[in-house]
């Protein structure tokens, strides 16, 4: 079930990114593989945090 939409998604898409590039051109130490996260939940559109949270960025379906 998604729970994660709209800017969410793109800036958790963003944020990875960003974290694995520095990570994978040693800007940053290997913490930045942490960006592997957010990248894989903001392409996938569901956080498991968000679930035991219960949390829900997605617009509501009519």
């Amino acid at each position: 079930m998604k729970n994660v939409g709209g800017i969410d998604r793109i800036l958790r898409i963003v944020v990875g990114l960003v974290l694995v590039g520095l990570a994978a051109t040693g800007s940053v130490g290997w913490w930045g593989w942490i960006g592997v996260v957010p990248l894989l939940t903001g392409l996938l559109g569901s956080c498991p945090a968000y679930k035991l949270l219960g949390m829900n960025t997605c617009p509501m379906k009519k």
